[in-house]
């Protein structure tokens, strides 16, 4: 059977961390690596056994390319502090690896908002390529969206992840106002312009893309909430870029 190598990136995920940590234990190997959690991840972890390596934060995608890369195994799973493996998904991945059919898996993605299971507003079968060689593919270095490049089409993995996204409306919103400086900084790298209607008008498309087309109206309030943040999201982002467009002006005048 090929080992596994369970890697995560973590910072401040003390409230999350020991439920995802449980549910990965029967790995070979859990390596986290930790950009500067101060409110006591790093000892949960070490109480898991974990490998851990500190570092300075390097975007999304270039932190967890170099937590694959420092794995003890060629065979990955990685899955981040808010994300839990169904018993299911153990007996199935632990199957794979008796003899592997494919060099990567997407793995079927369940999300929660508020504790509340999400059936739509664009959340439900949602696969994500997840397990994988790191012989055939890696983390692109992308600070924001990354994911992981295959040199083969990968297998599909029924058996679900858990993903219990934002238990608090405080939470959503401060992940959303640091998703989007990154956004925001991602566009404005690339020469992205951004006006405020535009901003408004990304936002509200976005509300009635996941309430209406993507019927988040069948996930009662929660479906209404999470619509409705995901479009204040939107705007952010593109309302910063207008705003770092504005100072660029400013300044070469």
């Amino acid at each position: 059977m090929e080992k596994l190598s369970v890697t995560i990136v973590t910072k401040n995920e003390a409230g999350n961390i020991a439920r995802c940590l449980e549910a990965v234990k029967w790995a070979d190997e859990i390596l986290v690596v930790d950009s500067g959690s101060s409110d006591g991840t790093l000892d949960i972890c070490w109480n898991f056994g974990c490998t851990i390596i500190e570092t300075k934060w390097m975007g999304f995608g270039k932190t967890k390319k170099l937590a694959v890369e420092k794995a003890k195994y060629d065979w990955i799973l990685s899955i981040d502090a808010d994300e839990v493996v169904s018993q299911v998904l153990k007996d199935k991945i632990l199957d794979i690896l008796k003899k592997p059919k494919f060099t990567g898996y997407k793995i079927n993605f369940i999300s929660f908002y508020l504790d509340k299971k999400i059936n739509h507003c664009g959340w439900k079968n949602g696969y994500k390529l997840r397990l994988f060689n790191r012989n055939h593919g890696n983390y692109n270095e992308r600070i924001l969206h990354e994911f992981v490049e295959l040199d083969s089409e990968p297998g599909i993995i029924e058996e679900p992840v858990f993903h219990y996204s934002y238990n608090t409306i405080a939470k959503h919103f401060e992940k959303m106002n640091a998703y989007s400086d990154l956004a925001s900084m991602q566009k404005f790298e690339r020469k992205k312009t951004s006006t405020i209607i535009a901003a408004v008008l990304k936002g509200c498309l976005q509300f009635i893309k996941m309430y209406i087309f993507q019927l988040g109206f069948l996930d009662g309030r929660h479906g209404l909430v999470l619509a409705l943040n995901s479009a204040v999201g939107i705007y952010m982002k593109y309302i910063k870029l207008w705003e770092k467009n504005n100072e660029q002006k400013k300044a070469s005048k």
